[in-house]
């Protein structure tokens, strides 16, 4: 497995929901590629930080427009 396989693994690793088939070959990479190690170390670090920020409840509208600001910003690049 390389970097760009297992980068796009870790999001189903972190829900708890990486395939069997892919387990070996992921744990393995995991194992010698110190620097996909860090980036999945950060990527759970940062969802503890999220799960642990407050809950406010923005408006529709207030919704409605960062979505569409992300999706601007999503289209530059």
């Amino acid at each position: 497995m390389n970097c760009y396989e297992a980068i796009d693994l870790m999001g189903d690793e972190l829900e708890g929901r990486l395939a069997p088939e892919f387990r070996a070959g992921f744990e393995e990479h995991m194992d010698i590629c110190a620097a996909c190690g860090t980036y999945l170390d950060q990527l759970r670090i940062t969802l503890r930080a999220l799960e642990n920020m407050p809950r406010e409840s923005i408006s529709p509208r207030t919704r409605t427009e960062l979505i569409a600001a992300f999706q601007r910003e999503w289209k530059k690049n």
